[in-house]
């Protein structure tokens, strides 16, 4: 089968191409490579261009009248910078994703798998989140996934689209065939900065925010390894309407579904997960609090298990040294100018 995904050539959009095609499907790529990957569209179809322009994405299902579904990857996605620029932030996620939404309906693509994120969550009692936890998203790039995320559902209302809103909770890792791996040179993500750390690109890491009410007055986060998150993708989209039917075909024909572990972990526990992957303690010292960051939370993820019959498999320890793999060829993988 033929699925399209925005963003196909960033971290994740990458990766869920990588699962597809282990399964037998052909990813088709829609990337502008502003923050995207040329070499993780190689061997693969690839347009690239903008999610907002209308003209390329017909373009694209009279090449492929065949596309069964498509996932929508493509954002901005770096909560200091969107408090900064939350202009970009609100025109590109939320502007061109619109566009996007209206492109498909036109062309006839009924099935959108979105991906959304667990940080449009409010901080609850204990943590944990359910489907249907109060939202409360704290900067401008979780309230760009919160409104995405009502655009799609009022599309599925209105034009008889079905759409599934996956919550990711802090994906970790790499591909473990490392065929993709995070490509920012800055990256903003805590496992990546200690990737950093350990390799030697940065001087130390910096544990931001030691004052939340969580167990040890760090940030509480559930880690989740990338090939677990993709392989959730696939299960949504080859099994789309099952999908559904399992969910008793609500009638607004929508979908929010958790992807996490289960489990919380906060920052000083990550810290201590990779020093004993690596065997040595790293250096490390307390920082404020970073703008628009929260306490955390972590996900029940109940009803991933019933409707797309998914629930992780990989240990965070896994993702580190995954992610310790990948940092130290990254270079090689990727051609920085």
């Amino acid at each position: 089968m033929k699925y399209l995904i925005t963003g196909g050539a960033g971290y994740i959009g990458s990766t869920i191409c990588s699962v597809l095609e282990d399964n037998g499907h052909t990813p088709i790529i829609l990337d502008s490579l502003i923050t995207g990957r040329p070499e993780f569209t190689k061997d693969r179809i690839f347009y690239r261009g903008d999610i907002a322009d209308k003209a390329l994405v017909q373009g694209i299902f009279e090449d492929h009248p065949d596309i069964q579904a498509t996932i929508h990857c493509a954002a901005l996605i770096v909560v200091p910078e969107s408090t900064q620029k939350p202009y970009e932030y609100y025109r590109e996620n939320v502007g061109k994703s619109l566009e996007l939404f209206h492109s498909l309906h036109a062309a006839g693509c009924k099935r959108v798998v979105f991906s959304s994120s667990a940080s449009i969550y409010d901080t609850v009692p204990g943590f944990m989140v359910t489907e249907n936890s109060p939202l409360n998203p704290t900067n401008p790039y979780a309230r760009t996934k919160m409104v995405m995320e009502m655009v799609l559902k009022d599309f599925c209302q209105a034009y008889g689209m079905h759409g599934i809103a996956l919550r990711y909770f802090n994906p970790i890792g790499a591909d473990p065939k490392m065929r993709s791996g995070l490509h920012v040179q800055n990256p903003s993500h805590v496992l990546a900065k200690l990737v950093e750390v350990q390799l030697g690109r940065l001087p130390e890491f910096l544990i931001t925010g030691t004052d939340y009410p969580t167990r040890d007055g760090t940030g509480i986060r559930d880690y989740i390894h990338i090939w677990d998150l993709v392989r959730a993708h696939l299960l949504a989209v080859a099994d789309f309407d099952s999908v559904f039917e399992r969910a008793g075909n609500p009638a607004e024909n929508y979908l929010v579904v958790n992807l996490g572990s289960g489990n919380g972990v906060t920052v000083r526990e990550l810290v201590t997960a990779f020093e004993k992957v690596i065997g040595q303690p790293i250096k490390k010292r307390e920082a404020p609090r970073r703008p628009g960051d929260s306490a955390g939370s972590y996900a029940n993820a109940d009803l991933a298990a019933k409707l797309l019959k998914w629930k992780t498999e990989l240990t965070v320890e896994q993702g580190i040294a995954d992610a310790l793999q990948w940092g130290a060829i990254r270079d090689q993988v990727l051609h920085y100018s």
